[in-house]
């Protein structure tokens, strides 16, 4: 396509060592990596809102990150955005065996089953025989221990009820009670990941719920210190839980 040959120029023109921008000169594969992260949060941001023009300008700069790694690939000599796209096309059409192949697959059930045995065997092929193997250590600890459990889970390594998954967390609770300060930190991390397994129990997305129970504490505060006639570090913790109590009930 035109515009992707554009943007690959312009991208170019951009890095040029002569007559390019000074700071994207100077980017390198690690100090672009956490730009790359931001800008996909801002897509899914974008998504929530439901603003397809935000949508469509967020998506745009998401693929400048791919688009500017391509460059310094290139300019190595490592690799070039050809070579991305044609990597995922290969990866696409060795994952979907039910459309470019000769398996089938009727329901959605059927193709997960297809893609994790894809996924497994590929894993096989790069040496990777863990289960566990090829979860980001770069995830958001949150999404990761999802993923770990979910990835455990297919093995059959998961509480098999709502009531055992449960009782995991109390009993995670109770270890943080009797806890010295100094294993206060482990056992709140096992506390979030008792937590993460009662949350796939029920098929919930902890990241997803965690997000929403976010923006709710955030407008519920908000509008605490709306309902507030005088700044909320000047109230006492009574009159705090009343406006928070006015602040659930509107």
């Amino acid at each position: 396509m035109k515009e992707i040959e554009d943007l690959l120029k312009t991208m170019q023109a951009l890095r040029d060592p002569q007559t390019g921008c000074p700071w994207d000169i100077k980017q390198t594969h690690e100090s672009i990596a956490p730009h790359t992260i931001e800008e996909a949060y801002e897509v899914q941001e974008a998504i929530e809102k439901g603003d397809l023009q935000e949508i469509r300008e967020e998506l745009g700069d998401l693929l400048l990150q791919v688009v500017f790694q391509a460059q310094i690939a290139t300019e190595d000599n490592n690799f070039t955005f050809a070579d991305i796209a044609q990597t995922l096309n290969d990866k696409l059409i060795r994952r979907h065996p039910h459309v470019f192949g000769e398996q089938s697959a009727e329901t959605e059930e059927d193709v997960k089953t297809l893609w994790e045995a894809n996924k497994v065997k590929e894993r096989s092929n790069k040496g990777q025989e863990s289960a566990l193997a090829g979860v980001a250590t770069t995830l958001p600890a949150l999404i990761r221990a999802q993923k770990l459990q979910k990835r455990a889970a297919k093995v059959g390594f998961q509480w098999a009820t709502s009531d055992q998954a449960k009782a995991k967390v109390l009993e995670e609770v109770k270890e943080i009670e009797s806890a010295k300060q100094d294993q206060l930190e482990e056992e709140f991390g096992d506390l979030l990941l008792a937590s993460v397994a009662w949350a796939n129990i029920h098929k919930i997305d902890a990241e997803q719920a965690l997000r929403k129970a976010n923006a709710k504490f955030q407008k519920r505060f908000e509008l605490m210190e709306a309902l507030a006639n005088e700044s909320l570090n000047e109230l006492d913790l009574d009159s705090l839980k009343t406006l928070r109590q006015k602040a659930k009930m509107s």
